[in-house]
């Protein structure tokens, strides 16, 4: 098989849309990103990344909480709002409907139906954008997504981001830790 070389690029796929919250001068922001991911297992962190210019960042600064937030697709409309709106202009507050855990200060939102609230741990600039890692100090998974005690990936119906274009999860395929226990019998 041949390959083209694309220079450097952001291609990793798939990659979740995520609704990141924060409060901004006392009021829920919510921005819309892509570059986001786990980051460790134990303490549980997630990280993501977000352009300087964001207002959401401003919150994420001066609380040192936020949030994340998997929107479901019929939230679509909403969500990709929030990320082509700036918060320093139009205030969003209203858009969706936030909730707030434990820590008090990092709205989430209730349409969702997995937000995992986050306490500040890191901060590094990275160029264009800043990596903000935040310790997972609660997650809250709506009842209806859950089934044997985890969320169901298909009732959650995550928005999934590639290459300006939003796309549902597919079907299952193989159960993780098992699949390649074949290669080693050949």
């Amino acid at each position: 098989m041949d390959k083209i070389a694309l220079g450097p690029k952001t291609l990793l796929y798939p990659m979740p849309t995520v609704l990141v919250g924060a409060n901004v001068g006392g009021k829920p922001n919510y921005m819309t990103a892509a570059w986001c991911g786990m980051a460790c297992m134990a303490p549980p962190m997630i990280s993501v990344a977000i352009s300087h210019v964001r207002h959401t960042l401003k919150g994420i600064e001066e609380n040192k909480t936020f949030s994340i937030n998997v929107p479901p697709v019929r939230e679509l409309v909403k969500t990709d709002y929030v990320g082509i709106t700036p918060g320093a202009r139009v205030d969003k507050s209203k858009v969706f409907e936030s909730f707030y855990g434990k820590l008090k200060t990092a709205p989430m939102v209730k349409e969702c139906s997995v937000s995992l609230e986050c306490k500040l741990f890191n901060t590094m600039d990275c160029g264009s954008h800043v990596l903000a890692v935040g310790e997972i100090m609660e997650t809250y998974v709506d009842k209806p997504v859950v089934a044997g005690g985890a969320p169901d990936i298909k009732k959650v119906d995550p928005i999934i981001y590639s290459d300006g274009r939003y796309y549902r999860i597919g079907d299952f395929v193989a159960d993780a830790y098992s699949a390649g226990k074949a290669y080693m019998k050949e």
